[in-house]
């Protein structure tokens, strides 16, 4: 449990939130912006006594059933939820389920999406599947090892990776793939698999372990990419990255704006089916 960095989060939390927010009167003038601990305690239903102890950095590891209750109080995003959890020494509510089984509702999706590249991706970076357009975008992963199908693992070790990006995003690009590793093994506490690809992407040189030391975070968000296929040339994709229930899991979606010439160079792949190399 992390006192310090728990009361801080809380205090700020606090501030950002009006009685308006939590549907209580405004009650009389304020002296300071935000929330009173009178009511943050009020809309979670324990005493303020405890609340205020919490704030002060002497108050007791609350329970999980405690955190949410702050959680929703706080009107917090389910990622500052799990950070809360996180500060308070407790594992989010969410379980990461056994990250090679990927649910058959989602491999629904992944037949239905017969025109657009999509493949779902442990929150580790691990390609656990894809239809036959993301294979043929982005690599057919489907005849390597379980462990060789990692993105980051890819990006650090192999070239033809990185062939398939402009050189100039190449900097942003591993960043990003980093960062996102750091939120991942920061929720996984004591996670085999985390730190063994921790110690495999370490050994991999400078360039990893210089984007490691900047301890950025960022889970994976939608965005633009550009991509220089060896087939079809150049693209512009935006990607859509849906969180599976459950956590562990994300659908990632790639889709090119119509009457685009990355639109027709998509169905000129789908109708070639020419993998790129993986």
């Amino acid at each position: 449990m992390d006192r310090p960095a728990l009361a801080d989060f809380l205090t700020r939390a606090r501030a950002r939130l009006t009685p308006a927010d939590l549907g209580l009167p405004p009650g009389a003038r304020r002296r300071t912006p935000g929330l009173r601990r009178e009511e943050v305690a009020q809309v979670a239903g324990l005493s303020v006594d405890y609340y205020a102890r919490l704030e002060q950095r002497r108050g007791p590891q609350p329970s999980p059933q405690l955190l949410a209750a702050l959680a929703r109080a706080l009107r917090l995003t389910q990622d500052e939820r799990d950070h809360l959890f996180h500060l308070a020494g407790h594992e989010p509510p969410h379980r990461h389920g056994p990250l090679g089984h990927v649910r058959p509702g989602l491999l629904l999706i992944l037949d239905r999406l017969h025109d657009t590249p999509a493949q779902v991706v442990s929150d580790l970076g691990d390609v656990l599947a894809q239809n036959p357009m993301a294979a043929a975008v982005f690599g057919d992963l489907s005849a390597r090892a379980p462990r060789e199908r990692n993105l980051l693992l890819r990006w650090f070790t192999e070239p033809d990776t990185r062939a398939l990006f402009p050189p100039e995003d190449h900097h942003d690009l591993a960043r990003a793939h980093v960062a996102s590793l750091r939120a991942a093994r920061t929720a996984r506490p004591g996670d085999r698999r985390a730190a063994q690809l921790l110690e495999q992407l370490l050994a991999t040189g400078e360039e990893f372990t210089a984007c490691w030391e900047r301890h950025e975070v960022a889970r994976r968000r939608s965005g633009r990419k550009r991509l220089l296929h060896p087939v079809v040339g150049p693209m512009e994709l935006e990607c859509e990255v849906l969180a599976a229930a459950g956590g562990g899991q994300l659908l990632l979606v790639h889709t090119a704006a119509p009457g685009s010439d990355s639109a027709s160079r998509l169905e000129l792949l789908r109708a070639v089916g020419a993998p790129a190399p993986a």
